[in-house]
């Protein structure tokens, strides 16, 4: 049977929400303060008897008073204790969890003795705790569970004595969290919507994924809904429906949330990794932690969250579709790319569509824009003019030097995006596709392109355009091999790089100068980078 519809709190306009019925897992995400925590206990509420709720940290440490019925495992318990079962005075709910279901399983194999009486033959059924031990070995490879005088013991494989383990007590809290919820799911009634708060706390990643997973398919008759700060975790319920809760207002007892459309082409992971942070998004190449991208551009653009993609390819098919999701998310958002050998046209369109492109043709150039060399010089206690005029005039001799291989590999990307475009027309014959392969070296001229090229590269040269050297070439080795570093007085291209990070994280002149410089480069007014999100 399916699950009811999950109504969720008002909105600010009164409209209320619904997850369909048929969605079992439920992931609420939001920034801190933006009342994840109350927004799930209204649905608690909502829920009525059919609501189940969990949390490691309070069943761990918050101890339980005598008598008292708040959760459904205190209510069994205290039932138990009616019916003889021992107590201790000051205990956990997940004290009282455990001891529930070895009170159980002891209930069992009384009555399975009993059975035997009647019917020699009969086999004992597996019990809560069978499943419970089967789940935490299944979580916990080479982890073993022992009974010992009806007490429940933990051991590894590789312990000297394996037939000899050690009490719940000892378990870490990751190992206690694990094991509540493994025996607390034992007793979640038919069909519950189960509430779990914060279901990563205490276990690593590839643990809480696991788990997780396994409780899912032991309760497929369950609902699953997790409150969580973990976005990596919220990315793993990959069927899930996704509850992005923007803002509290107490007053009139009201959210502000948007359910994520699941049909949105930019993925899952995307959206997560943002959610939780109210400032507008910068969509970057590279990766998170190597590339030169992800460790400059916070810096430059510190009112925007930085999300690194990899390809370039990806920062304009997140950029576009996120901007067509504008109105969900209200969010302003951009990407980066670097300018490689695109041509005037190229970069034209991409601004069009809130790409931006800087007027260099690589992000490892912005560091050698020349108001950032003199920067760093002068920090560093160089003469601005000396280390400035000698890093221009290698760059623009080694440029001469390839100029001729430059221009070549400009007109093969140019050659190369015409084809594309060309390549892509309607043809209704193979005759026709045949006549405009075949015509396409005349029109496209390759030889006059290269030539053009290379009368305008030498026109850079000649004019020590350096501003336009830095344009269109591309050498991964011109850092390094510009002396910059050294001639600032560094060792080399990473201590230069660390140098431009160190001044730029601090509020100074020297930061706003490099900061500036940088920005003037992608040709755009400094002012619409200010934008926040509405």
């Amino acid at each position: 049977m399916k699950q009811k519809q999950l109504m969720l709190p008002p909105q600010s306009d009164g409209r209320r929400q619904a997850i369909d019925e048929e969605a079992r897992q439920v992931v609420v995400v939001g920034a801190n303060g933006a009342g994840k925590t109350r927004f799930t206990s209204y649905m608690i509420e909502e829920s009525g008897e059919k609501a189940y709720s969990l949390s490691a940290l309070a069943a761990i440490f918050e101890r339980t008073r005598r008598g008292h019925d708040g959760h459904l495992i205190d209510k069994l318990f205290n039932d138990a204790v009616s019916n003889g079962m021992p107590r201790d005075e000051d205990s956990s709910l997940f004290d009282r969890t455990l001891g529930l279901i070895m009170h159980d399983e002891m209930i069992n194999l009384i009555g399975y003795k009993l059975h035997l009486r009647e019917n020699p033959d009969a086999e004992l059924r597996p019990t809560r705790l069978d499943t419970v031990i089967d789940l935490w070995e299944e979580v916990f490879p080479g982890s073993r569970v022992l009974i010992e005088s009806g007490r429940l013991l933990f051991a590894r494989d590789s312990d000297s004595d394996a037939e000899s383990g050690y009490a719940p007590s000892r378990l870490s809290a990751g190992e206690k969290a694990v094991l509540f919820y493994l025996a607390a799911m034992c007793y979640a009634p038919k069909r519950a919507t189960v509430f779990i708060d914060s279901p990563e706390m205490f276990l690593h990643p590839t643990v809480a994924r696991s788990l997780w997973n396994h409780i899912e398919l032991m309760r497929p008759d369950c609902r699953f809904v997790y409150t969580t700060h973990d976005l990596d975790f919220a990315a793993s319920r990959s069927a899930s429906s996704t509850v992005w809760v923007r803002g509290y207002d107490p007053s009139t007892l009201t959210w502000e949330y948007e359910v994520l459309p699941l049909n949105a082409s930019i993925s899952d992971e995307i959206y997560r990794s943002i959610l939780g942070t109210r400032k507008p998004v910068l969509f970057i190449e590279g990766d998170n932690r190597r590339s030169i991208d992800a460790k400059l551009y916070p810096l430059i653009f510190p009112d925007y969250t930085i999300q690194a993609l990899g390809s370039c390819n990806k920062v304009i098919e997140a950029t576009r579709t996120f901007n067509d999701l504008n109105s969900f998310h209200h969010m302003d958002s951009r990407g980066i790319v670097d300018r490689d050998r695109r041509d005037t046209k190229e970069v034209e369109y991409l601004r069009g569509k809130r790409i931006m492109v800087p007027e260099v043709a690589e992000v490892e150039n912005l560091l050698l824009i020349e108001e950032v060399v003199r920067t760093v010089a002068g920090v560093c206690g160089k003469d601005e003019d000396s280390v400035a005029g000698k890093v221009k005039r290698t760059i623009i001799k080694e440029f001469r030097s390839e100029l001729t291989r430059q221009a070549l590999l400009h007109t093969r990307h140019r050659v190369k995006r015409i084809v594309e475009c060309r390549i892509d027309g309607k043809f209704s014959s193979i005759d026709m596709l045949e006549q405009h392969l075949t015509a396409l070296p005349r029109e496209i001229n390759p030889r006059a392109l290269y030539q053009s090229l290379c009368k305008e590269f030498q026109m850079y040269v000649s004019n020590n355009d350096y501003a336009s050297i830095l344009r269109v070439y591309n050498q991964k080795s011109m850092l390094p091999g510009c002396n910059v570093a050294e001639l600032c007085g560094l060792r080399n291209k990473d201590e230069y790089l660390y140098m431009i990070l160190k001044i730029l994280r601090r509020d100074t002149p020297e930061a706003r100068r490099i900061r500036n410089a940088v920005i003037r480069t992608f040709d755009i007014d400094p002012r619409e980078l200010s934008v926040r999100n509405k």
